[in-house]
């Protein structure tokens, strides 16, 4: 039977169908769909994918195990991008020319999405991107390129509303790694700051292999800082920070990307205390509130991942139910449209808004962010419950 979830999903998306007057085509009688996924399960950007490669598989999973498509298999083709953007490329043109994907999800990092998007592109293969770099969706450069995720400008947003207008502080240190995500991530963000009054006082992009942070928090601290905005999918390179900025004693919050609240952070922190005034980019969908409790439709969905054996305390729980909404999107596409890439496009352009898990997603043929702005909050890391966090303050 198919999951509550991705009932509500479909059946909103076969109404939103009927209401566009987008008709069903007739399906052929065998031959999987096939979906291409570009995560970096290897290398300093593994966090991500293998998270929310979890996500894919279990979405897939149930999908096939209630029949697939009326009738046929939904086949997850996986290539590992070992966080590397030329690896991406290559494994981009793999899935679409020799393999013929029907779409691809990912790349997993905004980095390697860059370097992949006019690779997809030019194969006229739809593409759902899960990152968060403004460049890699553009409506009228890339038509068949919809983004599952926010945009750096909503992400942003929201932390530097956390950091201006509840934490109250106006001199920040705004840093990132040296991948095109963390570079483009902090000249976004600064900005954004600077435009609202903000005073950033240090501005770097810092190797994430670097073992010493010592020298640039020192820098930071020396320039007056008094919060910390990092952006960086890597969660070596975050411990690292919270750990010198516990060795130094400097008692400053840190308010940045959600893998400050990773599992994979958590676990290489020198001490549970340096998790304390850290604050990381969340989602309503993937909250608790005072009362302990998630949404409906995540609760659903974290009873049947625990009940499959799914691990989500290493992680965290928006990047597992963003990779389980995509077999859904597909599913919506095929079933109610078609499996030709102008079809699919079509009818995502058309036919929302989709309820999934991680977020309900309304594209148009003009605009392919499809994520709400008032989804995007802020949660406390030290709140950490098998990958679910409480709600930062500020955030009913």
């Amino acid at each position: 039977m198919t999951s509550i979830a991705r009932r509500r999903l479909v059946q909103a998306s076969a109404a939103a169908t009927l209401a566009t007057g987008l008709a069903r085509p007739a399906l052929a009688a065998s031959g999987p769909i096939k979906i291409g996924w570009l995560p970096a399960l290897t290398g300093p950007s593994s966090s991500t994918g293998i998270a929310i490669g979890r996500g894919v598989g279990f979405g897939v999973a149930e999908l096939n195990a209630a029949g697939g498509i009326d009738g046929r298999k939904v086949e997850l083709i996986i290539r590992d991008t070992q966080s590397d953007p030329t690896k991406a490329v290559n494994a981009a043109a793999e899935l679409t020319r020799s393999e013929k994907v029907h779409v691809i999800y990912g790349p997993g990092n905004s980095g390697e999405a860059l370097a992949c998007t006019a690779v997809i592109a030019r194969a006229r293969t739809p593409q759902l991107n899960p990152c968060f770099v403004d460049e890699v969706i553009d409506a009228e450069k890339y038509p068949l390129a919809f983004r599952t995720a926010p945009s750096n400008q909503q992400v942003g947003a929201a932390a530097n509303r956390f950091v201006l207008d509840i934490l109250k502080i106006r001199e920040i240190a705004v840093i990132g790694d040296t991948t095109g995500y963390g570079t483009s991530s902090v000249k976004a963000f600064a900005a954004m700051l600077t435009a609202a009054g903000a005073s950033v006082v240090y501005e770097a992009s810092i190797d994430a292999n670097q073992p010493d942070l010592l020298p640039d928090m020192m820098r930071m601290r020396n320039a007056g800082a008094k919060a910390i905005m990092p952006w960086s999918v890597n969660p070596g390179f975050l411990a690292r920070l919270l750990n010198t900025r516990a060795a130094m004693g400097w008692d400053v919050p840190v308010a940045g990307q959600p893998t400050l609240g990773s599992g994979q952070t958590r676990a290489l922190l020198e001490r549970p205390e340096n998790w304390q005034k850290v604050y990381q980019t969340n989602f309503r969908t993937c909250c608790y509130g005072e009362d302990g409790k998630l949404p409906e439709r995540t609760a659903e969905l974290v009873a049947r991942l625990r009940k499959a054996q799914v691990e989500t305390s290493d992680t965290l729980l928006w990047w597992i139910a963003a990779g389980y909404d995509i077999a859904a999107l597909v599913t919506a596409a095929v079933r109610h449209a078609g499996e030709k890439p102008e079809q699919m496009a079509a009818y995502w352009n058309a036919a929302g808004p989709f309820a999934g898990v991680f977020g309900h997603y309304g594209w148009a043929a003009n605009q392919h962010n499809g994520y709400p702005d008032d989804s995007v909050v802020m949660s406390q890391a030290n709140s950490f419950q098998n990958g679910t966090f409480r709600l930062a303050p500020g955030y009913g």
